[in-house]
């Protein structure tokens, strides 16, 4: 499975803002946008010029590297989300968020998405009762996702829901902490999805 393996602080530099793909340390004063606060490579502190395809294009790659999601699986979903009804921009966030790795994020289990993702790789968790270990699989409204019993005393997974009430659960998502398992309430609206990104730059970016 292809994914990248570069220093993941670079990308956020990259894109001039924090993408929390490093979990806790994003917080702390040892983050590199924190320490250098211009993208990497002898030209970071230049003064580039942004065009209209830069503009759509850095939104792209954006997105991408928060969700953790490679070309062409991006592509994939963009073309799923504009063939149903409704705002593809919007659609495109909802499917991004729906992935089980962003939603075990989401719900606290791990400390970043990249974390999410080797969890589910590793088969730690259950969808309405069912082992599920594709980071990319769609959940939908009424389902069940839960940390296997045997997964529960995971030293990761404890440590990242300590965090949980710092960070928030969205709305969408209703956790049992205790019992360490949630329900999906319904499909994230878009104002319950809180990303820096403008997903109509997307959409115009592959409209060309």
């Amino acid at each position: 499975m292809a994914k990248y393996r570069g220093p993941v602080c670079r990308l956020c530099r990259r894109e001039g803002g924090k993408l929390f793909l490093k979990g806790a340390r994003c917080m702390t004063e040892k983050c590199a946008v924190e320490r250098r606060a211009y993208p990497p490579g002898q030209h970071g502190q230049g003064r580039p010029r942004v065009s209209e395809y830069s503009a759509q294009l850095r939104e792209k790659q954006k997105l991408k590297r928060i969700y953790g999601v490679l070309e062409r699986q991006f592509r994939g979903t963009f073309a799923k989300a504009e063939r149903q009804r409704g705002i593809t921009g919007e659609n495109l966030l909802r499917m991004l968020e729906r992935r089980l790795d962003n939603v075990v994020y989401r719900l606290g289990f791990a400390a970043s998405r990249k974390e999410a993702r080797q969890l589910v790789n590793h088969g730690h968790f259950r969808v309405n009762g069912r082992k599920v270990n594709q980071p990319a699989f769609l959940v939908r409204e009424g389902e069940v996702i839960e940390v296997k019993e045997r997964s529960r005393q995971i030293l990761p997974i404890k440590a990242a829901l300590e965090m949980v009430d710092a960070r928030g659960v969205p709305a969408w998502l209703d956790l049992d902490r205790e019992n360490m398992k949630a329900t999906v309430r319904g499909l994230p609206a878009r104002e319950e999805i809180a990303m820096p990104v403008n997903e109509q730059l997307v959409v115009d970016l592959y409209s060309r």
